[in-house]
């Protein structure tokens, strides 16, 4: 199937309902969409098919400082009915490109724990668990809150790989910091 790439535009917060209707996909306020598309344009981009149906977006930023300075993936998420097409895969190395284009040192993004497709899939693409982050994901239902994976792959700069050295294994929402 043919795909085209491009850069997220203000129009297609109208369109990604479809593709935003997965439970384990976040979904976020305009105003929050409108700020990374405001900030981070080159990190934010859209799969499509001819028919200009939306099958799938990225979003991410660039971060951090001295060695900490990476790119972030915010959300990735591909309609059910193009899963299994490498778009997922596509998308990733196109925010890898430009983080790595921008003198990352690596590229981290936090998956829920239970999610053993996406987890399998970034393990594929190269990215390890750095460490565990608990209770990340609150519960929409009122019930248990879920713990995260945090998990990076480094990119050129960093030669030696140190940015998947974890100081501590499990740390709380609260000890992250960029």
């Amino acid at each position: 199937m043919m795909t085209y790439y491009r850069q997220f535009t203000c129009e297609d917060m109208l369109k990604f309902n479809k593709v935003n209707l997965d439970p384990l996909t976040e979904t976020y306020g305009v105003s929050f969409y409108m700020q990374y598309l405001a900030k981070w344009p080159e990190y934010f981009m859209v799969a499509e098919n001819p028919a200009k149906d939306m099958m799938g977006y990225i979003m991410g930023k660039v971060e951090g400082r001295g060695t900490d300075w990476h790119g972030h993936v915010t959300a990735l998420s591909v309609a059910c009915e193009f899963r299994r097409l490498h778009l997922g895969g596509e998308m990733m190395n196109r925010l890898e490109q430009v983080s790595d284009d921008k003198k990352g040192y690596f590229v981290d993004l936090f998956v829920r724990k239970s999610n053993d497709v996406a987890v399998n899939m970034y393990k594929k693409l190269g990215y390890v668990i750095y460490r565990t982050v608990i209770d990340y994901y609150t519960s929409p239902s009122g019930g248990m809150d879920e713990d995260a994976f945090d998990m990076r792959k480094p990119l050129s700069r960093d030669i030696d790989k140190r940015s998947i050295i974890a100081e501590k294994r499990f740390i709380t929402p609260e000890e992250l910091h960029y």
